[in-house]
């Protein structure tokens, strides 16, 4: 059932990424992580089939993590004080 679980709450993370809906595909990512401990409590995953788990987590955390920095990016970073480090920040993103 954890498997099951772990595999539909990662097709979503993936779907609402694919829908530039951050946060709520974060909230999966979170899911997809407690689901993982929760087998790895268990010992239902192997040594090998736990360093896919980890890398498939952190793979999705990393494409959100992403895409809230170019959401933030095209707010103009509204939350950055420091114009100058925000005027840096919205440099570096124009020249990638």
């Amino acid at each position: 059932m954890l498997m099951n679980f772990f595999n539909e709450y990662e097709k979503e993370a993936h779907r609402l990424l694919d829908m530039n809906l951050v946060h709520p595909a974060y909230d999966y990512i979170l899911k997809c992580s407690h689901t993982f401990n929760l087998l790895d409590a268990r010992g239902a995953v192997s040594v090998t089939e736990r360093a896919g788990f980890l890398s498939r987590i952190r793979n999705m955390a990393r494409m959100v993590a992403k895409e809230f920095v170019e959401e933030r990016r095209k707010l103009g970073f509204p939350l950055i004080k420091d114009e100058q480090k925000r005027q840096a920040l919205l440099k570096d993103g124009e020249e990638k």
